[in-house]
């Protein structure tokens, strides 16, 4: 049976006009959005270090993680020192936190476990992203703040916003739409990159001239999380609890593995012991990184649960036109 929830996103990213009721409702967003944007950039504090804000204009789906791991990773590998700073989705925490690898997922956030297993650089989870920020000043040099287009308390040294390769859907506001934000709202932006792989991006129209750059992710092939000697598979279970699932659904098919099922949950949903057991009794589980890092604590050990390693990379010249973004005067 097809959630409320699916049967909405169908809506939100076909061509055809939404139902009347959604659009309705589309006003009232916009007037409420734009009062609240408004005061949060009337409020904006100054970061204590330089920040590079990654967000979207689009609910969800557009790959901010993986793409703020990457970014992590090339301004290392630049001399930066760079802190991730996430809003704990997910999580129970309030005070703004220190992730490790072993954070609990239910307390810091789904997101902000993976970036602290997987970046290499301090991770801050904070629903008060300014103290966070200020936590950030005895970790690094930079700060990479995870979702925060819309985050306008702090003021940022770059703005980067990701749109992924199916644009913007139907082109309407929440709920009528897709749409955080009217797409003139890219103006704000200093650098509009699209997201997906080199496939879907064959056929993007570009949004923002001049300022659009193109980031892809490519299989990197099976990993069993749990160690279980298996031989990897060819024919999978897929089950996740991301923003937009079918985008792992089809990229576990463009990447020639067979799906003998799915199964879908709400974003950052906290995994239940029956619900584990239910899934383990498929022969082959396939999760994203997003869910292994709650699913691993809860998973049988002799049993593989396989997770599909993406590889990002960026346009040649995106690295160096965002630092160069970071250097200019204010």
């Amino acid at each position: 049976m097809i959630s409320l929830h699916s049967r909405i996103e169908r809506i939100w990213w076909s061509r055809s006009k939404p139902p009347l009721l959604l659009r309705l409702f589309e006003p009232a967003y916009r007037a409420i959005n734009s009062i609240n944007l408004n005061r949060r950039a009337a409020q904006q504090t100054a970061p204590p270090l330089p920040l590079i804000s990654i967000g979207n204009i689009t609910a969800g789906g557009s790959g901010k993680t993986p793409f703020a791991i990457w970014l992590a990773h090339a301004l290392k590998a630049e001399g930066y020192a760079p802190v991730l700073l996430c809003r704990g989705d997910g999580g129970s925490n309030s005070m703004p936190t220190l992730v490790d690898a072993d954070a609990d997922p239910a307390v810091v956030g789904d997101e902000a476990r993976l970036l602290a297993d997987v970046s290499g650089c301090p991770v801050i989870a904070s629903r008060d992203r300014i103290a966070g920020a200020h936590m950030a000043e005895e970790l690094g040099d930079i700060i990479i703040l995870d979702d925060g287009f819309q985050y306008r308390h702090l003021a940022r040294s770059c703005d980067i916003v990701l749109i992924p390769s199916e644009g913007v859907g139907n082109g309407h506001l929440i709920p009528a739409g897709p749409l955080r934000e009217p797409v003139d709202a890219l103006a704000r932006a200093d650098i509009v990159i699209r997201t997906g792989n080199e496939a879907e991006q064959a056929f993007c129209t570009p949004i923002a001239v001049g300022r659009e750059w193109r980031w892809q992710s490519a299989s990197a092939g099976l990993i069993d999380i749990m160690n279980s000697g298996t031989e990897a598979p060819t024919s999978l279970y897929a089950a996740t609890a991301i923003a937009r699932p079918q985008r792992f659904f089809d990229s576990l098919r463009t990447s020639g593995f067979e799906l003998t099922g799915s199964r879908s949950f709400p974003d950052h949903h906290r995994f239940t012991q029956s619900e584990v057991d239910e899934l383990t009794q498929q022969p082959d589980v396939a999760v994203t990184a997003k869910d292994a890092v709650k699913l691993a604590s809860l998973w049988p050990k002799e049993k593989p649960l396989w997770l599909l390693k993406l590889q990002g990379s960026g346009e040649p010249g995106l690295v160096e036109a965002i630092i160069q973004q970071l250097n200019k005067e204010p």
